[in-house]
């Protein structure tokens, strides 16, 4: 081995059990977001259904594509929780390349995850920023 070259990172069975609390604490997140989407959903659609106001529809639109991203960001993060605990497994069970491969896919699938995150929180803010100008507006008039 020379200088400028380090062994490879040895996985132990507590390395993906690191990613435990923080997978699950991000589900949570994620749930409750969701949760807050469909109760905002609830109360936009009979007002929607009485008004057919374009403003309500594009509120649902982008509530619609915020909910997909949502549950596509809790699909990501169970399946790398999934891989995370099969990753554990075949450590114990003494194949540690298999757990390799599984570990990394398990941190793969938390990126993407994230990544989701960080889009659906760019729309919410993109809506919240136009409900604030279309108040704006409305003062002004």
């Amino acid at each position: 081995m020379t200088p400028d070259t380090q062994p490879a990172a040895e996985l132990t069975l507590s390395s993906p059990a690191l990613l435990f609390p923080a997978i699950s604490l991000l589900l949570l997140a994620y749930t409750n977001r969701f949760l807050a989407l469909a109760s905002l959903i609830r109360d936009l659609e009979p007002k929607y259904r009485g008004s057919h106001d374009r403003s309500l529809g594009a509120q649902i639109d982008n509530l619609r594509r915020r909910v997909l991203l949502i549950r596509n960001m809790q699909i990501a993060g169970v399946a790398s929780l999934f891989f995370c605990v099969l990753c554990m497994l075949v450590l114990f069970i003494g194949a540690p390349l298999a757990g390799k491969v599984l570990f990394t896919a398990s941190l793969l699938l938390m990126l993407l995850s994230l990544a989701l995150s960080l889009r659906e929180l760019q729309i919410s803010v993109g809506a919240l920023s136009l409900q604030l100008q279309d108040l704006a507006d409305r003062d002004r008039a």
